[in-house]
């Protein structure tokens, strides 16, 4: 199970490499603004490519517009949930008969 505290460094290399920033991971901040004014200025294209590299990496599926707007807040929210997603437990599948 992995924390927060080891999210974080892997979510801003995925940013880094997924959106081209010109920055490096390290000069992104936890709790930086990712969206709007005084933000790190991304934009929606940014987010479809945060939402897509978040469910390669994580399996962290995002299809509610109201739920990626509190995720991709900052590093700090996107960790908190690729944790809780991580952590919660795998839907059961249903298990099928076959006749022989």
């Amino acid at each position: 199970m992995e924390n927060t505290a080891t999210l974080k460094p892997d979510i801003k290399q995925l940013m880094v490499e997924n959106l081209m920033l010109q920055i490096t991971a390290d000069e992104i901040g936890d709790a930086q603004l990712l969206f709007g004014p005084g933000s790190l200025g991304l934009d929606s294209v940014d987010a479809l490519q945060l939402v897509v590299a978040l469910d390669k990496s994580y399996g962290l599926k995002i299809a509610d517009p109201e739920a990626a707007r509190q995720i991709l807040k900052s590093v700090d929210t996107m960790a908190q949930a690729v944790a809780a997603h991580i952590q919660s437990p795998p839907a059961q599948l249903q298990p099928t008969v076959q006749a022989l």
